[in-house]
């Protein structure tokens, strides 16, 4: 167990190092995400960029799996 959470703590460190650049990715912005705006309301659901992020994660961890 914390084996897992040292491997996820340095996982989050490495994301939030590499933020600057990881952020100019078109993730979020992929056809398929809905976003909806108005003159006061913003609506944002990014759902193929969270079913693009959940394939890759689960094919990391089925490859490490193995």
């Amino acid at each position: 167990m914390s084996r897992t959470l040292v491997l996820i703590g340095i996982a989050i460190v490495l994301v939030g190092l590499l933020w600057p650049w990881l952020s100019k990715l078109p993730f979020g912005q992929l056809p398929g995400d809905i976003a909806i705006r108005r003159e006061n309301v913003s609506f944002y659901f990014p759902i193929t960029t969270m079913i693009l992020i959940s394939a890759i994660i689960s094919l990391v961890l089925w490859l490490s799996g193995r």
